[in-house]
Order: structure tokens, then C-alpha cells, then sequence
């Protein structure tokens, strides 16, 4: 099971016990806050996208949407979402539960700058009724980010 890897994951660091779990599932922004009990925007959705042949995961705020210019402007390629049945095999997490930790190897991490303007935000944590809540500092060195990037636009509400 996901969660159990990103708990292993975690404990190396002394952090595993900083993982929520809940009784109600957690896998849309909306589900999440509600478990959580924060607003949708702190909430750090991972997004899995395929560039050329290699998986990448792009973490941003709950309140964000990639922006096809943006995307295509950093990875000169437009933006593919990696199709529901193949998230699993090719991140290591399903759907629902798609985080930065514990991930299969060759699968590049990006921070979008949305995060930025929080002190702390919530990614999964492997499983859909999941959670952890990070420093944008801590989720940089625990999902090993290769960098922060501008792919989102802010959504008003």
C-alpha cells in the first residue's frame, strides 16, 4: 500500500507520525479541506504529467491550474496528463493519493511558485484519506524538487 511507503519514507526522518490520517476520503482539493479543515488553497495537489518519456509530478496549490502557455513555455512540449489507468504503475501512487515522497525512480518533482504564499501546505501522503502538513521548505527537501516553477494560474474564486 502507498501510505505505508511514504510512512517508511517519512520515519527515516523522524517525521512519520506527522502523517494524518482520516475516516473520510481526502482525494479531491474540496475532500481534503474538509478533512483537514483548512481553506481548498493550502491544500498541495500533485498532478502527474508525462514530458516526452519521462513521468514528471508537479505539486501546486489547491486553488491553481496549470496554464498550457506556462507549461509548454518551460518544457517546450504541451501538457499531457498521464491517463488515470497508467498514474500507479508509472509514479508509484494511484490517484487520489499521488504525492512527492516515495515515488518510483526517474519521476522528476516540481514546486509550483503558487505554494510559495503559504506557511504551510498539505500534500497527500500516499493513500485518498491522506495528508501532511509541511513548510514549503520541508515539502522542497522531502520531495526532493528538482526546482520551483511557473506553470499555474491562480483561480479566483
Amino acid at each position: 500500500m502507498s501510505i505505508a511507503k511514504v510512512k517508511e519514507y517519512f520515519n527515516k526522518f523522524g517525521l512519520a507520525n506527522k502523517i494524518l490520517e482520516f475516516d473520510v476520503s481526502s482525494k479531491t482539493v474540496e475532500e481534503a479541506s474538509v478533512a483537514i479543515g483548512c481553506e481548498p488553497k493550502r491544500i498541495a495537489k500533485t498532478i502527474s504529467f508525462m514530458v516526452e518519456e519521462t513521468p514528471i509530478l508537479i505539486v501546486t496549490a489547491g486553488d491553481s491550474k496549470i496554464s498550457n502557455e506556462k507549461f509548454k513555455q518551460k518544457f517546450s512540449v504541451k501538457a499531457k496528463m498521464i491517463s488515470p489507468d497508467k498514474v500507479e504503475p508509472l509514479i508509484g501512487h494511484s490517484i487520489g493519493g499521488v504525492c512527492p515522497f516515495a515515488i518510483n525512480d526517474g519521476v522528476v518533482v516540481y514546486l509550483d511558485i503558487s505554494l510559495k504564499r503559504f506557511n504551510t501546505v498539505f500534500p497527500a501522503a500516499g493513500s485518498g484519506n491522506s495528508a501532511i502538513e509541511l513548510t514549503t521548505d520541508e515539502l522542497e527537501k522531502y520531495s526532493n524538487a528538482k526546482e520551483w516553477i511557473d506553470v499555474c494560474n491562480i483561480m479566483e474564486n
